[in-house]
């Protein structure tokens, strides 16, 4: 007797060939399954064993006395610093572009992908602080082959490390090719999966030719027996000099004219230079945007395309389809532009005020941070970063919803009012509305007329400026705040929703500025920006 389970394993079996051939991009995405959380995993032991070589070649100051064994390892294994945030100036760039290479893995992080052991929910906290360990040792031997003093070790091992990723990059973006396909919604995301992919290679692309540089450099100067390296990091830096020449020297007569871009936009200062930490903030920064963006067009025109195909026909939904749509890439331009001139702005008064700490001027900081906690101000130091990018990111998100709210409000109060109406009679409307707008203004200065004029007693000196805070005709007085009581409640109302959505829009476009507080005077300690 047939055992009836063996036509259930035959019905299985067939099922599984059958979807196998109708679907390529399964068996495709089965020979390119190589996340980036596997690839972390494979870059760690990679990573300790650089780590551990570097620290071998760096000598330490404090001997032990068990090393007298151990001539040969005596002081080795010294601490290996990858790069420096208080104030370096070396390698600026090639750090920046360091932490643009590993931009992909700190989007992943946000984005809560990589999640190296499985916890209960109440300790997600901490999981995500093992990811953010297990991304900085993988990408660590980026910086320290960059950091340190042994140019030929850590140029060879840095290119060695580089390639290997660049290799991974371009045959994972290979067979993302491969997986395009515009019949499938996940093929058409593949398709274009490059836009997000171009920075990386980039960065990692430059750091090749970094590190190849600092090769031929150390062997160049091996050949011709010169070893000796001029450092950037001095205790007096060049710029710093010339600028405490320029204080010394009598200022000129006439100062030179500023073009336009210099007195509006950005006047480069030649004397001042911006630390790794600023650079590399602000190249993750547009870095983060970029994706940010890219993914957002590519999801929301595949999300449109999508919606119109549902609709065969033109209908009242396809026209509000196109307005929300039109309305939508209008606002990620200027969301998009507010957020760059935000980056940028940060670098402006950072110098602005980095300038005014030189002089002595304290002025511009709240009075509790003229003499600040050390343990708290080091503290923020090292939560700045961070907390600046996040800020720029959501900062953008925001800008970009609000300002999709006022686009299509506009385009309801504005837009199709005049092609279903005609202009002149949106123009007449709009006429009526800015009459009773004037009006209420109007109002308003009439009362204050009238109080200047019949209702404040006369000047106690011809010379005085103002009248004195003094009622006269006190019973005319009473009626009339009477009668205009209840008006202006209702004037009141209109200004109360004026007031909020100034409010709002000024606080949304503060966000990604965290050096600038979006509460009122009196509530700026609810505003506690952790990196403050």
């Amino acid at each position: 007797m047939d055992d009836p389970r063996t036509g259930y394993y035959q019905d299985v079996e067939s099922n599984y060939h059958s979807l196998s051939h109708a679907d390529p991009m399964a068996s495709m995405a089965t020979r390119c399954d190589l996340n980036n959380e596997v690839f972390l995993h494979a870059c760690l032991l990679p990573s300790l064993c650089i780590i551990a070589l570097l620290s071998f070649f760096e000598r330490r100051q404090k001997i032990f006395s068990f090393e007298d064994r151990f001539p040969y390892l005596r002081g080795r294994f010294g601490v290996v610093v990858p790069l420096d945030f208080t104030g370096s100036l070396r390698n600026r760039w090639s750090y920046a572009f360091a932490i643009g290479a590993a931009a992909p893995q700190m989007i992943s992080l946000f984005s809560g992908e990589i999640v190296p052991i499985k916890v209960p929910k109440w300790l997600i906290t901490l999981v995500y602080l093992l990811a953010a360990f297990e991304v900085a040792l993988a990408n660590l031997p980026f910086f320290t082959c960059l950091s340190t003093t042994h140019r030929a070790v850590g140029g060879a091992v840095g290119l060695l490390y580089t390639l290997v990723w660049l290799i991974v990059a371009v045959w994972k973006a290979r067979c993302v090719h491969e997986l395009c396909d515009e019949s499938h919604f996940l093929g058409n995301v593949m398709c274009y999966q490059w836009l997000t992919w171009w920075p990386h290679f980039l960065c990692l692309g430059f750091l090749l030719l970094q590190f190849g540089s600092m090769l031929a450099k150390d062997v160049h100067n091996r050949l011709k027996k010169d070893a000796t390296q001029v450092e950037e990091d001095e205790v007096v830096q060049s710029h710093q000099y010339r600028y405490v020449q320029t204080l010394l020297r009598r200022p000129p007569i006439r100062s030179l004219e500023k073009s336009w871009f210099q007195r509006n936009v950005y006047d480069w200062d030649p004397y001042f230079k911006f630390p790794n930490r600023m650079i590399a903030t602000t190249i993750i920064s547009l870095i983060g945007l970029y994706l940010l963006i890219s993914s957002e067009q590519v999801l929301t025109s595949l999300v449109i395309r999508f919606i119109n195909s549902l609709f065969q026909r033109p209908s009242i939904w396809t026209e509000h389809l196109d307005y929300a749509t039109n309305t939508w890439y209008v606002t990620t331009a200027l969301a998009v532009l507010s957020s760059a001139a935000h980056v940028g702005h940060v670098l402006v008064c950072y110098r602005k005020h980095i300038k005014r700490l030189w002089a002595g001027k304290r002025s511009f900081l709240p009075e509790k941070y003229h003499t600040a906690n050390p343990a708290v101000s080091v503290a923020a130091f090292l939560r700045y970063p961070g907390c600046q990018i996040a800020f720029t990111l959501w900062g953008y998100v925001m800008v970009h919803l609000a300002l999709f709210v006022f686009g299509m409000v506009f385009v309801h109060l504005v837009v199709i009012p005049i092609r279903k109406q005609g202009f002149f009679t949106w123009l007449i409307d709009v006429t009526i509305f800015l009459a009773n707008f004037f009006i209420v203004l109007a109002l308003l200065k009439l009362q204050v007329l009238l109080v200047r004029f019949f209702f404040l007693q006369d000047k106690l000196s011809p010379q005085d400026k103002q009248k004195p805070l003094a009622l006269n005709h006190r019973k005319a007085f009473h009626n009339f705040n009477y009668f205009f009581f209840f008006y202006n409640v209702i004037l009141g109302l209109g200004s109360c929703v004026l007031r909020l959505m100034s409010s709002v829009f000024v606080s949304l476009l503060l966000v990604s500025r965290i050096h600038r507080t979006i509460m009122p005077k009196g509530f700026e300690l609810l505003d506690k920006v952790p990196a403050l």
